[in-house]
């Protein structure tokens, strides 16, 4: 006679043991967030009806484009662990679940490379 229940006897349906670290990620983004997103709205105010050539000039100052730099992986990351959940949570077919993560990483990756590269062409010009 067995004392384990009949859940527990189920192969393959168990934990896998990943789901504290992206639930830290999440926390560490969103609280690393704050203070960059602080940081974006109070740059943008302070540029409004200013012209391009001073935003580009703001933002080629290094420690303005680092920010910026973080504020965007920071962002894209937050973005790409909340709709990975959303899709796991939500999706009920494997193949749909893998081929959206690829999908919104794909776009997280695609957009940081995008950004960053303006980011520096900017920060270098």
């Amino acid at each position: 006679m067995s004392m384990e229940t009949p859940l527990r006897k189920v192969r393959g349906m168990g934990s896998a043991h990943t789901g504290a670290s992206h639930f830290i990620y999440q926390r560490v983004t969103a609280a690393a967030l704050v203070p960059l997103t602080l940081w974006f709205a109070v740059s943008v105010i302070g540029l409004v009806g200013v012209g391009e050539v001073d935003a580009m000039m703001f933002l080629s100052l290094p420690m303005h484009a680092i920010l910026m730099g973080l504020f965007v992986l920071t962002l894209l990351y937050h973005l790409a662990l909340g709709l990975q959940e959303v899709i796991i949570d939500y999706v009920p077919h494997q193949i749909f679940k893998f081929l959206l993560i690829f999908a919104v990483y794909g776009f997280a990756v695609i957009a940081a490379f995008f950004c960053l590269f303006a980011l520096a062409s900017i920060a270098i010009a």
